[in-house]
């Protein structure tokens, strides 16, 4: 399976991402907080990745952290035995370095992975 991440692999639509918040398991690890509902019978797993404006008033900041959660899933995906939408919410109040997100986006999608 090759490293990409095209559009359908994005968590979009307002009722998807509800029903992540009304039925999703939720814990932490790290910098990251995940929100995750397990769907076996789908082809492939779903993301969508929020950092808070409330914590990087600037955008360029929370473009630049988006960019980095989202490329350490691409090249950790392969973790996931099965398909899950999972969001993935920004939680420390700095930049940490992509190696910090890499390691914490490896535990989690561990994690998610055994269950």
């Amino acid at each position: 399976m090759p490293e990409t991440l095209p559009k359908s692999e994005r968590l979009c639509g307002k009722t998807a991402v509800a029903a992540l918040f009304e039925h999703g398991k939720s814990f932490a690890q790290g910098c990251l907080r995940c929100r995750y509902i397990l769907r076996p019978e789908e082809p492939a797993s779903r993301i969508v990745v929020s950092v808070p404006k409330r914590s990087f008033k600037r955008a360029v900041k929370r473009n630049l952290l988006k960019r980095r959660i989202r490329e350490s899933y691409r090249r950790q995906k392969a973790l996931l035995p099965s398909s899950a939408d999972i969001l993935f919410i920004y939680t420390a109040h700095e930049p940490m370095p992509y190696e910090v997100v890499s390691a914490d986006m490896s535990a989690i999608l561990s994690k998610i992975g055994k269950e």
